[in-house]
């Protein structure tokens, strides 16, 4: 038996952002929905498990695609704040710019970004992966638990901050690394996920054997009680 599915159009500003979620969450997997009328919407297409296809035809404020677990989001435009915040799996894909904290505590997923993200892009990532075509602005991947994220461009300050077991890697210059993070030489396993990363995302620009790969220290794993006594 073939599963139903569906195509349809939903205009934000008509129907409202409650209206237009419980709308998404109603398709068949397989569906597609194409959202218009976006005019800075917040909280579009959240806590998502169905896997549908949604194309948003504008800009969008903050927390697009948060908490979802399946679709695959087109942004015809630039997202505000968190984008992707908590993903858990499923594809975002921006034809724009991004705004700060893009992937915020994603636990999986891939969020591709084709120009630049703001600030604390990736923090306290638990496992996603986040590919951005251009710069990254400062505290990218502070407290970065698990995950990948690929920066095309440069990368701001305080790169890695208290960083712990994700891996970033950048194309570009790393104006200052934070605390406890450190560059490293490239692995060939190294090598070959920022192949296949860049293939996934459509980044040619980026030579995955020429990229600043930087990973934790691992020197504030462990917190010394009696080297850091006040008296």
């Amino acid at each position: 038996m073939t599963a139903t599915t569906e195509s349809i159009t939903l205009d934000v500003h008509e129907m409202g952002v409650t209206e237009v979620n419980r709308a998404l969450r109603a398709l068949p997997d397989g569906s597609s929905a194409t959202l218009t009328q976006i005019r800075g919407a917040h909280n579009l297409a959240v806590g998502l498990t169905n896997k549908i296809h949604i194309t948003v035809e504008g800009s969008t404020g903050y927390y697009l695609g948060g908490l979802c677990d399946g679709p695959d989001i087109t942004v015809n435009g630039s997202p505000g704040p968190g984008l992707g915040e908590n993903l858990m799996s499923g594809t975002i894909r921006v034809n724009g710019n991004s705004s700060s904290a893009a992937g915020a505590t994603a636990h999986g997923g891939l969020i591709i970004v084709s120009g630049d993200v703001s600030s604390r892009a990736a923090i306290s990532f638990k496992g996603g992966t986040l590919a951005v075509a251009g710069d990254c602005g400062h505290m990218s991947a502070f407290m970065a638990q698990a995950g990948t994220l690929l920066i095309g461009g440069n990368a701001g300050e305080s790169l890695g901050d208290s960083l712990y077991e994700a891996v970033v890697y950048v194309g570009g210059k790393v104006r200052s690394l934070g605390a406890d993070a450190r560059t490293e030489d490239l692995t060939e396993a190294d090598v070959a996920k920022i192949r296949d990363l860049v293939e996934k995302s459509g980044f040619d620009h980026i030579n995955p054997e020429n990229v600043t790969k930087v990973a934790s220290a691992k020197q504030l794993y462990n917190f010394d009680a009696l080297k850091n006594q006040r008296y």
